[in-house]
C-alpha cells in the first residue's frame, strides 16, 4: 500500500468520525469540551447538598441530637480523664499532689464540685452546711491529700457527709480530693471555723 493510499484512508476516517459536542464558550479560538460530570459524582454532590440541610435542620433548627462542640468537649474531657488515669497511678500524697498541679484536670474536677459539694461547702469551698474547707481549721486529719482523699471517699456518716466512693469512679475521687487540696489556705469569708488550727494548712498553700 502506498504512502498516499495510507493517507487518504486516514484523511477519510476522519472526515467520517462524529464532530466532538463543544459547549458555546470559545475564547481565543479555543473551545470548551462539552464533557459531562460522571453520574456517580452528581448523585453524590446532590446527596451531600440534601443532607446538610437536614443537618441544619436537624442541629440549628429544631436544636435536636448532639452539637459538634459537645461532642468535642466530651471527647476532650474523656482524654484528660485518660491522662490524669495515667499520671495518678497509685494513690499517694505525691501522685495526688502531681494532679493537684495538673490545671486542665482541675478545671474538670471543679466542675465535679459545683455538681457534687458545692450545696454544703459553697461555690468556693467557704462552707455552707459543711465546714469551710479554706480556712486553716480541720476537722478530720491534718490537711493533707491522704487525709482528704479518706474523708471524701468514705464519707462522715455521722456528719452527712456521703461516701463519694461508692458513687463515683475512684480517679474522679482522686481528682476531687486534688482540687479540694487546692483550696487549703484560702481562708476565704465564709462559716466559722471549726476543727483544730494546723499550720500545715498555710504550708500546703505556698
Amino acid at each position: 500500500m502506498s504512502a498516499n493510499s495510507e493517507k487518504s484512508g486516514a484523511d477519510e476516517k476522519t472526515d467520517s468520525a462524529p464532530e466532538a459536542p463543544y459547549t458555546d464558550h470559545e475564547y481565543d479560538g479555543i473551545k470548551e469540551y462539552d464533557n459531562p460530570m460522571p453520574g456517580w459524582w452528581v448523585w453524590a454532590f446532590w446527596a451531600t447538598f440534601y443532607f446538610s440541610i437536614g443537618y441544619v435542620m436537624w442541629h440549628h433548627v429544631y436544636m435536636r441530637g448532639t452539637p459538634v462542640e459537645v461532642e468535642w468537649a466530651a471527647d476532650m474531657a474523656a482524654a484528660r480523664e485518660e491522662s490524669a488515669r495515667r499520671e495518678l497511678g497509685t494513690i499517694s500524697e505525691e501522685s495526688l499532689q502531681k494532679l493537684s498541679e495538673n490545671a486542665a484536670v482541675m478545671t474538670d474536677a471543679q466542675a465535679t464540685f459545683t455538681k457534687r459539694c458545692v450545696e454544703c461547702h459553697g461555690a468556693k469551698g467557704q462552707g455552707v452546711i459543711g465546714p469551710n474547707l479554706t480556712d486553716d481549721y480541720w476537722i478530720h486529719g491534718k490537711a493533707s491529700f491522704m487525709d482528704i482523699y479518706g474523708v471524701v471517699k468514705d464519707g462522715v456518716p455521722a456528719k452527712g457527709m456521703p461516701a463519694w466512693g461508692k458513687k463515683l469512679d475512684p480517679v474522679e475521687v482522686a481528682k476531687l480530693t486534688a482540687y479540694v487540696g487546692t483550696l487549703r489556705g484560702a481562708n476565704l469569708p465564709g462559716k466559722a471555723p471549726e476543727g483544730t488550727l494546723l499550720a500545715t494548712v498555710a504550708n500546703a498553700a505556698k
